[in-house]
C-alpha cells in the first residue's frame, strides 16, 4: 500500500467525519426547546391554585354561616288599615275642607251637608219634647187634685161614719134592754132603733166607697204621669235621633292620619256609602309573603331590617309581630280546589305582620310610607 492509498482513507474519514458533526449541533439547538418545563409541573402554579381555592372555600362558607341567619324576600310592601270616609245621608255638600295628602287630627271637620231637613227634624222633636213635659205637669196637676178629692171624702165621711156608729151603739143597747126586760123597751122603739142603724150604715159605706173613688183617681192620675213621663222620654229619644242625624251631616275625621284620594268637592251630591275621601292612619306595618319554607326557624320577636325602595338609604328597624295561620291562597275568593284534577306542588306564600321599631331606628312617621309601597324586610332568624 502506498503512501497515497493510505491517505485517502484518512481523506475520506475527514468529510465523513464533518457529515456527522452537523446532525449533533442541530440536536444542540433543539435541545433547550424540548427540555422548557411545563406550567402544570410548576411548584408555584399549584401553590397559587391551592390558595385560590382555600380562599374561596373560606369565604363561601363564611357567607354560607351568614346567609343562613336571615331570611329575606321581596314579595312585601307597606300596609295599613285605611279608613274610607262615607256619609250616612244623602244631600249636597256645602262644605269640604281643602286637606288634601295632609296630617289631620282625630276629631277635625272634613265636610258638611246640607242640613236642612234635619234641622226641621230637631226643632219638631224639641217642640214634642216641651209637648211632653206639659202633659206630666198636667198630670201631677191631676194627682194633687186627686189626693185633695181623698182628703175632701175622708173629711166628709166623718159625720156619716159617727151616726152610723152611734145607731148602732143604740141599737145594741136597746137589743141588751130587752133581752134582760121584755117590757123595757117597747117594739116600736126597737125597730126604729133598727131602721136608723141600717139607714147610718148605708151612708156610712157610701162615704167609704166615695174614699176608695177618690184614692182610686189618685192612683189613675199617677199611671198618668208615668206615662206623660214615658212620652218625655219618647220624645228625647227623638231629639237625640234628630241630633245623630244632623251629626251625620258632620263629618269628621275618626282617627288622626293623611287625608288621601279626595273624590268630591264642593256642591257635590253624595249618598249613603258612597266614598268622599279616605284616611292613612299614623299606624302603618310590613306585610312580608313569605315562602312556607322560610318559616320554619321564624318566630314572634324576631329583628328585622326592613329597606324601603323609596329610600334605599335608610334601614328601619321592626320585629316580627304575627304570622297568618294559612297561605294566601287559601282566603282567595275562588280558593283551588286541587282534588278535582291533576296536581302540583307549589310552594305558597304566608302572610307576616311586620311592625316597625322606632325606638331602634328610624321614625316610620317621619317619611311619607304609604300603602302599597314596597319593601324588602330580613329577618335573622338564627
Amino acid at each position: 500500500m502506498t503512501e497515497d492509498q493510505a491517505d485517502k482513507p484518512e481523506a475520506d474519514d475527514t468529510p465523513h467525519a464533518d457529515n456527522t458533526d452537523k446532525p449533533e449541533e442541530k440536536q444542540d439547538d433543539a435541545q433547550p426547546k424540548s427540555d422548557k418545563p411545563s406550567l402544570f409541573s410548576r411548584p408555584s402554579f399549584w401553590f397559587i391554585v391551592i390558595a385560590v381555592v382555600a380562599v374561596i372555600a373560606i369565604v363561601g362558607t363564611l357567607y354560607y354561616l351568614d346567609a343562613r341567619q336571615y331570611e329575606a324576600t321581596d314579595d312585601a310592601f307597606v300596609d295599613a288599615h285605611i279608613v274610607r270616609i262615607s256619609p250616612t245621608v244623602a244631600g249636597t255638600l256645602v262644605e269640604v275642607a281643602e286637606l288634601d295628602n295632609h296630617h289631620v287630627e282625630a276629631g277635625r271637620l272634613l265636610a258638611v251637608i246640607k242640613p236642612n231637613g234635619p234641622q226641621a227634624q230637631l226643632a219638631e222633636a224639641q217642640a214634642n219634647v216641651v209637648q211632653a213635659n206639659a202633659q206630666v205637669e198636667q198630670s201631677n196637676a191631676q194627682v194633687a187634685a186627686a189626693q185633695a178629692s181623698v182628703l175632701k171624702a175622708i173629711d166628709s165621711a166623718r159625720a156619716p161614719l159617727a151616726t152610723a156608729q152611734k145607731a148602732a151603739q143604740d141599737l145594741a143597747r136597746y137589743e141588751q134592754l130587752r133581752r134582760l126586760d121584755p117590757a123595757a123597751v117597747a117594739g116600736q122603739q126597737l125597730d126604729a132603733a133598727r131602721a136608723t142603724a141600717r139607714s147610718t150604715a148605708a151612708d156610712a159605706a157610701a162615704a167609704r166607697r166615695e174614699i176608695d173613688n177618690a184614692a182610686s183617681q189618685v192612683e189613675v192620675a199617677r199611671r198618668q204621669v208615668a206615662a206623660a213621663k214615658a212620652v218625655v222620654g219618647a220624645r228625647k229619644a227623638q231629639v237625640d235621633q234628630a241630633n245623630v242625624t244632623l251629626g251625620d251631616l258632620r263629618l269628621t275625621a275618626p282617627v288622626s292620619g293623611q287625608v288621601v284620594n279626595r273624590q268630591v268637592n264642593l256642591g257635590s251630591y253624595v249618598g249613603p256609602g258612597s266614598q268622599l275621601m279616605a284616611i292613612v292612619p299614623d299606624h302603618v306595618w310590613v306585610t312580608a309573603n313569605f315562602k312556607e319554607t322560610q318559616l320554619r326557624d321564624m318566630k314572634i320577636g324576631q329583628p328585622v331590617t326592613i329597606k324601603v325602595d323609596a329610600y334605599p338609604d335608610i334601614e328601619f328597624k321592626g320585629h316580627v309581630d304575627s304570622v297568618q295561620r294559612g297561605a294566601g291562597q287559601a282566603f282567595a275568593l275562588l280558593p283551588p280546589q286541587n282534588a278535582t284534577g291533576n296536581f302540583v306542588k307549589v310552594v305558597q306564600r304566608v302572610p307576616v305582620r311586620i311592625e316597625f321599631d322606632a325606638k331602634n331606628g328610624p321614625d316610620p312617621k317621619k317619611y311619607p310610607l304609604g300603602p302599597g309601597m314596597s319593601v324588602i324586610p330580613t329577618v335573622k332568624v338564627r
